[in-house]
């Protein structure tokens, strides 16, 4: 039920991250404070379509 996610920034809207997820658990879209290379600061990053 795991399946591969891409995380963009909310800021710059770049995808910077990939990760997996649980649908099962998880069914929502996920959001993660994560470094942003282009924007040099920890930035909210949210699951991508």
């Amino acid at each position: 039920m795991r399946v591969n996610i891409i995380l963009a920034c909310t800021e710059c809207k770049n995808r910077n991250y990939t990760t997996s997820k649980n649908k099962r658990k998880n069914p929502e879209r996920i959001e993660m404070k994560k470094y942003c290379k282009h924007c040099k600061t920890h930035t909210l990053h949210r699951e991508t379509r």
